[in-house]
């Protein structure tokens, strides 16, 4: 895999996807092949306390501390980085206030690709979401690269605003762009709340809103470095959009009893065998009172992710596959395997 440049940028650097791109690119994940071996990387973060972790990865990785929503961070971050090539890893998912996802998403965006265009930054890989497109219609229905946008709350009209900017920028032939739409992921570094997703399967409290019949497009965090990275390499995909995730997609009856089954077989926990069973209603009456909540300005997380239990958000990977030769190496068992060793590893459960 050859990206043309020794200087590589990535923004969001301390978050979940950030930092194991880092660590991939720094040739610290034995799987990932084809990396260069004499990378320079520099880094953003926001606090800190990300600062150690990633030097510690490699000598070859500078960490900055700052901001994106303040353009003189950006402009700092990417001085002297002519012929470089981005990583726009950093977003707001999770805010404590809705004008958040439009000053991180849209305009913190803006002021990285600024300072980046400035600068000579060759080529930016951009981080989007399927949230700009909502939800398919039908459990059969796959979102592709020419699906329309139907944006998914304040996340999702953050995201699709956000792509419409950078492929302004493409088309005024400014800088090379790459998006790339990544599904509910998961894998080692994962946050607290994902962690205690499978601390609720273990227990017996997750939630199963209707059947659990409903498909979900997921992308085990190897997978999704490696189409990031593949982005960045061909040089064909300038302009273009990438949905990247696991080869198929699985239903949540699916990834509960599989990430259950692991806990007790592999990793000796005794689980309840219990769902919380919620008719599909409860999460339509989580998306009214979401969206209320949004419309005066408010964001309240566990409602959110509520009102998403029941929906069908699922894509094709075709594209990626034909036109940057993608291979998701990593399937559900094996993802999630990987990522409870990490758990346990790492003290976030108890053995």
């Amino acid at each position: 895999m050859e990206f043309g440049t020794r200087q590589v940028i990535v923004t969001g650097a301390g978050g979940w996807l950030g930092s194991r791109l880092v660590e991939t690119l720094a040739g610290a994940v034995p799987e990932a092949g084809g990396v260069p071996p004499d990378l320079k990387l520099r880094c953003l973060v926001m606090s800190e306390s990300d600062v150690a972790p990633l030097r510690s990865i490699s000598d070859r990785v500078e960490v900055m501390v700052g901001d994106i929503r303040r353009p003189a961070d950006c402009e700092r971050l990417c001085a002297g980085a002519g012929g470089a090539v981005l990583f726009h890893a950093a977003g707001m998912i999770h805010p404590r206030r809705v004008a958040e996802f439009h000053d991180v998403n849209v305009d913190g965006t803006v002021h990285v690709l600024e300072a980046a265009i400035s600068a000579g930054v060759r080529r930016a890989v951009v981080v989007s979401s399927n949230s700009p497109c909502g939800c398919n219609p039908t459990r059969e229905h796959r979102f592709d690269e020419a699906s329309p946008y139907h944006p998914y709350m304040g996340y999702g009209r953050s995201k699709m605003q956000m792509e419409l900017r950078v492929r302004e920028l493409q088309s005024a032939g400014r800088i090379e762009t790459v998006i790339v739409r990544a599904p509910w992921f998961y894998g080692p570094r994962q946050p607290a709340r994902q962690t205690q997703f499978f601390v609720m399967i273990r227990d017996g409290r997750v939630p199963i809103v209707g059947d659990g019949g409903n498909v979900r497009s997921m992308a085990y965090i190897d997978n999704l470095c490696d189409g990031l990275m593949q982005a960045a390499s061909v040089p064909a995909a300038n302009g273009r959009i990438y949905w990247i995730a696991d080869q198929r997609a699985y239903t949540m009856n699916e990834i509960v009893d599989t990430i259950e089954s692991l806990l007790e077989r592999e990793f000796g926990q005794t689980c309840a065998h219990r769902r919380v069973r919620l008719p599909g209603l409860a999460s339509e009456v989580a998306l009214g009172l979401d969206g209320a909540l949004q419309a005066l300005g408010l964001y309240q997380q566990k409602l959110h992710v509520l009102s998403e239990m029941n929906k069908n958000i699922a894509c094709t990977i075709a594209r990626a596959e034909a036109e940057l030769g993608y291979r998701p190496a990593v399937a559900l068992e094996e993802g999630m395997r990987r990522s409870l060793r990490w758990c346990f590893d790492h003290g976030q459960l108890a053995s």
